[in-house]
């Protein structure tokens, strides 16, 4: 078996081997890169991973080479966390590196618990996108309304998790993760009352939007709030976790909505079900979920403090009590900046695309089924709906791979001192993005016929789901990596466009695999997904050369691998010397 040095980092930075010093007290020697690196933990600590400031013009106007190095010792140590104390004696902070109450010493057991939690409400969440699709001819047969009409109940509930982000990110970072979860949760159960009872289309529709709308909130912070208490090592792995439940709930939904539709009680319980599993998360988050943002509990923790002593601490404060947001920085943040980012951004802009029309391409699948599975092959709708767990599996295969891949990663954060290349996390996207154009010509060509079993077309949404999944989890790891503190605004802007893109797919799939014939459309999608199976081969290759011209990406990596052919170069002079 290789070594994680010649399968992970060779294949983009072909290395010369350097010896590495470490300095007497055990931690790298303190350079510009370390100053650099902690503060942009300071950033991202202070403003949840979004520094409201402007990038100033980076220092990499030289052509960067790709730069790479294998260290003879394993022994390295990354650089020491900064432990500086604030100007302001009043300031609150954490009463040092090991103070319970910060979110990063909390146990791995409840780590896991919380990441569990988030989990199930994002499951929650994503089930309810997609549960009605099975019911959409009942529901337009008993509400009188056009077929055409009845696929908004899966695109309008899309449409909220465009406008959502806007406010529950920044929310957030104003007010806290937990009671942007609790208020959040709690009004979009209530409006699942609004859905089971609706007695016109309006109604169905305008209450679906505004569950979208708050139920997008997990989904929205969910990131921040992995970063909250994991560690950068672990937090892929529980992120991987995260991000397979994002797809678990989708293919979940079907299922359930087809047996509750056909049974005794009829399409309304699908509304019914959704609100008592919705009122369950709510009640888990309400008793379960603390608070994880480290600004919000120091400024818990002043108020307390203040409280306890009025007169002796009455000029105690928390940084982010000193920090007032206006209007117009706010509105910047949410949408001025990520759509900069997404015209000026080459990474960002084709990522986007690209995981736009896989997210679109999942969500097509729920009006797709029917055609292939129930008018061809003959099955009932619930059986239609079981076929969706196909892509609940390959979610899961996809989350095993992940992990696989990030086997190597605590070794190489200790060779690249903490700041490896953002190259690394494509090795999904490039597992997925050819199983992407395979599995869509599988389903496309054995969906057409109905002599050929349904279970070979069935077969094919678990290569189709573990493709998605790997591409989804591999690019936004990566434009994390890419962008560091800036990664919020990349976030919002890519989340909003594959929001619209995804509801905007139920609308004409039917139309295009009735009109195409099974086989085309599935061929058209083959299509599109070859067009843009190279990105994240082209990224591989030159994506360290198109971040050094960034103004966005930090590009640290870089900078520690220039730094690391100094020391190389000044090891051989001394001993020549």
């Amino acid at each position: 078996m290789t070594s994680p040095e010649s399968s992970i980092a060779r294949p983009a930075f072909p290395s010369p081997t350097v010896t590495i010093v470490e300095h007497q007290s055990g931690h790298w020697p303190r350079s510009p890169i370390d100053e650099e690196a902690e503060d942009d933990e300071k950033r991202i600590e202070r403003y949840g991973a979004d520094d409201p400031a402007e990038p100033q013009p980076k220092d990499l106007h030289e052509e960067i080479l790709p730069v790479s190095f294998a260290l003879k010792s394993p022994k390295v140590v990354p650089p020491a966390p900064f432990a500086s104390q604030p100007v302001d004696p009043n300031q609150v902070t954490w009463d040092g590196p090991d103070d319970p109450l910060n979110p990063q010493n909390w146990s791995i057991r409840f780590k896991w618990w919380l990441t569990a939690v988030l989990s199930v409400m994002t499951v929650n969440t994503t089930c309810a996108s997609s549960a009605p699709s099975s019911a959409t001819l009942f529901i337009k047969h008993d509400l009188h309304t056009s077929t055409e009409v009845s696929y908004l109940v899966t695109s309008v509930f899309l449409i909220g998790y465009v406008f959502g982000p806007m406010f529950w990110g920044p929310g957030s970072e104003l007010i806290g993760r937990r009671p942007i979860f609790i208020v959040t949760l709690t009004l979009y159960t209530l409006f699942y009352i609004g859905q089971a009872h609706a007695q016109n289309m309006t109604t169905l529709l305008v209450t679906r939007f505004l569950s979208g709308f708050f139920g997008c909130a997990p989904l929205t912070n969910g990131g921040g709030f992995m970063a909250d208490i994991w560690d950068p090592i672990n937090r892929g792995i529980a992120t991987t976790v995260f991000a397979a439940a994002c797809f678990l709930g989708p293919a979940i939904g079907p299922v359930v909505g087809g047996y509750i539709t056909v049974s005794s009680l009829g399409w309304r319980w699908v509304f019914w079900v959704m609100m008592i599993f919705a009122g369950a998360c709510t009640v888990l988050a309400f008793f379960c979920l603390p608070e994880t943002y480290a600004p919000a509990i120091l400024a818990a923790k002043a108020k307390r403090l203040r409280k306890l002593d009025p007169v002796g601490n009455k000029d105690v404060f928390a940084e982010s009590e000193r920090v007032q947001w206006s209007l117009k920085e706010l509105l910047h943040r949410t949408i001025l900046r990520p759509f900069k980012m997404l015209l000026v951004e080459p990474i960002l802009l084709l990522i986007t695309i690209y995981i736009s029309v896989v997210y679109g391409v999942l969500y097509a699948l729920f009006e797709a089924f029917p055609v292939i599975f129930i008018r061809t092959h003959g099955l009932s709708i619930p059986q239609d709906g079981l076929t969706f767990l196909g892509v609940g599996i390959g979610a899961s295969i996809a989350m095993v791979i992940n992990i696989y891949l990030l086997r190597p990663y605590p070794r190489l954060m200790k060779l690249w001192r903490g700041f490896p290349p953002a190259e690394i996390r494509l090795y999904g996207a490039m597992i997925g993005a050819p199983g992407l154009v395979v599995g869509a010509l599988w389903l496309g060509w054995t969906g057409k016929y109905a002599s050929v079993h349904w279970s070979a077309p069935a077969v094919s949404a678990i290569l189709i789901g573990m493709s998605v999944v790997l591409i989804f989890i591999s690019f936004l790891t990566y434009v994390v990596d890419t962008y560091l503190m800036y990664a919020a605004s990349a976030f919002a802007a890519n989340t909003m466009v594959r929001s619209a893109v995804a509801a905007a797919f139920p609308l004409f799939t039917v139309q295009m695999f009735e009109n195409l014939g099974i086989d085309w459309a599935g061929t058209l999608i083959a299509g599109i997904a070859l067009l843009l199976a190279p990105i994240p081969f082209l990224f591989f290759k030159y994506g360290a050369h198109i971040r050094s011209k960034s103004k966005f990406a930090p590009c640290i990596d870089l900078k520690i691998a220039k730094e690391i052919a100094q020391e190389k170069e000044a090891a051989e002079f001394k001993g020549e010397v």
